[in-house]
Formats: structure tokens, C-alpha cells, sequence
């Protein structure tokens, strides 16, 4: 038998070939157009239930074995340059699998990702895992992460918040509320929500301070990130919320786009 050195594009390509061999052998419904419409996904997607698509990644992780984070990048970047959803989304969660990784290179690697995973599917799930993972263990990396809340790709700016995830969850809002303060104004729709999403997570980890904070900024706040943001708060609370944001100053849009007909939180 052939034998490729570890990290080769052979060996790689033979893996990442069974791998989807098996996503397509477990995929659900054959219809997957309003799927990938739903996800906003740029590429294909099989429809892979998530329990098996976790079964089947760990099989892969597993049987990878020890990799140099040189020799993991060049299986993130193969899985990245498949032709389906599951493939890209493959690299997100081996990465974060892979903490062992995380050296300069790989943040190079992953920034690029940033602005390619289109769609909240695939944004959200980069930002969320691997990188907000990788900014809490290294909290130098927040001032990339407040320097994308200035990309024109409305994608990076949305990865801007979801990168708090870790941040917020363990109740240390301090960086949350500075980053997500820069997207007040934000133009696009999907910004706007995930703005909600999060001030939301930080009302359920400090209820009145994220309350000061809504307040504070009412008249900047666009009704979608209202109407997220106070899902868990009391009813008055938030009709005295939309009350002073209807009669403060009005926000400036300067790119009014048309709302989506569907949208995640």
C-alpha cells in the first residue's frame, strides 16, 4: 500500500474524500434549495442531521491523530475549499476541536474565513466557536475584533459580535459592551439583530447593567435590536424602552436595505 507522510495532500484528499462519502451516505431529505436559502449558505448543502454530522467528525478528528498546527492547517484548508456546507463547517468545529492549533498562521488562516463564511449559518458558527474561543483565551485579539466592527463586509462585522460569545457567557461584559456600542449604528439588518442577540445574552448575565445600557443609548438602538435585546425583559420595560426611542433623536441609515423574510437570533 501507497503511504503519504502526514499532513500530505494525498492523505488529506483520501479523508476528506471518505468524510463526504459519508455526510451524502447519512444526508436527510434529498430537497436541500430552501435549506441553503434558510442557512444563506454560499455553497450546497446535504442536509446532514447535526448528531450524525458530530458522530462522523469526531470519527474524522479521531482518526486524524497528533497534527502540527502546520499539518492541521492543511486539512482546514482543504475541508474550507470542499464543494459543500458540511465541508466548510467541518473546518469551523475540527478548528475548535484543535485548540493546540492556535498560532499566527492559523489566525491568518481563519481571518480569511471570516469574510468568506457568508451567510449567518456559517458566520455565526466561526465567530461563536473557534474564534470567540480563541479571544477569550487571548484577549489581545479583542482589538481585531473592535477593528471589524469598521469592515464593509456586513459578514465580518456580524462575526464582531458573535466573537463575544465566550466573553458574555462567562459574565464578563466589559469588552461586550464596548465592541457591541460600535454597532449601534450600523446600517444592515443582520447586524442590527445580532446586536439584539447579544445585549440580550448580556441582560440574562447582568440584567440592570445591560438595562443602563439600553437606556443610555436608546435613540441609536434600530427596533429589531430592540425588540431581540429585550425578549426576557419585562413587558414595561420594554414599552418604556420603545416609548423613549420614539421620541429621541431619530437614527441615521445611510443604506436602507429590505429586511429579510427570515432571520435566526
Amino acid at each position: 500500500m501507497t503511504r503519504f507522510p502526514a499532513g500530505s495532500g494525498p492523505e488529506i484528499a483520501g479523508r476528506q474524500r471518505a468524510l463526504v462519502a459519508a455526510f451524502r451516505a447519512a444526508k436527510g431529505s434529498p430537497a436541500h434549495a430552501a435549506l441553503e436559502r434558510y442557512l444563506g449558505s454560499p455553497l450546497p448543502v446535504l442536509g446532514v442531521r447535526v448528531p450524525e454530522f458530530r458522530r462522523l467528525l469526531a470519527r474524522f478528528d479521531r482518526d486524524l491523530g497528533p497534527r502540527t498546527p502546520r499539518e492541521l492547517r492543511a486539512v482546514l484548508r482543504s475541508l474550507w475549499g470542499g464543494g459543500t456546507y458540511e465541508e466548510r463547517l467541518s473546518a469551523i468545529e475540527l478548528l475548535d476541536r484543535r485548540p493546540g492549533a492556535r498560532d499566527g498562521p492559523t489566525w491568518r488562516l481563519v481571518d480569511r474565513w471570516v469574510d468568506e463564511a457568508t451567510g449567518w449559518a456559517l458566520s455565526d458558527s466561526l465567530a461563536s466557536g473557534p474564534v470567540a474561543a480563541w479571544a477569550a483565551a487571548e484577549p489581545e485579539r479583542f482589538s481585531d475584533l473592535l477593528a471589524w466592527t469598521r469592515s464593509p463586509n456586513l459578514w465580518r462585522r456580524r462575526a464582531a459580535s458573535y466573537a463575544l460569545h465566550d466573553w458574555v457567557r462567562a459574565g464578563a461584559l466589559d469588552r461586550p459592551f464596548v465592541l457591541l456600542e460600535r454597532l449601534l449604528d450600523d446600517p444592515e439588518f443582520w447586524v442590527q439583530r445580532a446586536v439584539g442577540t447579544w445585549l440580550r445574552e448580556c441582560w440574562k448575565a447582568d440584567r440592570r447593567r445591560t438595562e443602563r445600557f439600553l437606556e443610555a443609548h436608546v435613540a441609536r438602538l434600530a427596533p429589531v435590536t430592540i425588540a431581540v435585546a429585550t425578549e426576557r425583559a419585562p413587558r414595561s420595560f420594554r414599552s418604556a424602552l420603545r416609548r423613549a426611542h420614539r421620541g429621541g433623536v431619530p437614527r441615521q441609515r445611510p443604506h436602507r436595505r429590505p429586511r429579510p423574510k427570515r432571520a435566526p437570533s
